[in-house]
């Protein structure tokens, strides 16, 4: 059973991220609101994938990959959800440790293939 960590502060498109998601087989669907609830999850779960939003109270989506240790971001593949998708903030993302980058806002058709496509890439590793 694959495990797929959402972070999102916007309630509506947390829940709409987990229904698209939940079309999935064999994948276990995990929530947190904040980057400080995501820090506790990840210290104590392994996740195939984590979908983590770049602009968050509390914590940013960079902060998150800031505070997390090298060998969890070389483990875990990170999927930054943004609305800031200018090509430096892109960049940024990319050097704070996420593995691939969507721009908001996206379709659950394109987020759903973006999904099944990562966790089959990685898991073949």
């Amino acid at each position: 059973m694959q495990k797929v960590l959402v972070v999102e502060d916007e309630e509506v498109l947390r829940m709409l991220i987990v229904d698209t998601l939940e079309d999935l087989e064999g994948v276990e669907i995990h929530t947190a609101e904040n980057g400080v609830e995501a820090l506790a999850k990840l210290s104590t779960e392994t996740y195939s994938l984590v979908l983590l939003d770049y602009m968050m109270p509390v914590l940013t989506g960079i902060e998150v990959l800031g505070r997390l240790d090298e060998a969890t971001k070389s483990a875990t593949p990170i999927l930054m959800l943004t609305a800031k998708a200018q090509e430096m903030d892109r960049n940024r993302a990319i050097l704070a440790g996420a593995r691939y980058f969507m721009p908001k806002p996206f379709s659950p058709m394109e987020l759903l293939q973006i999904v099944e496509g990562i966790l089959s890439d990685e898991g073949k590793d």
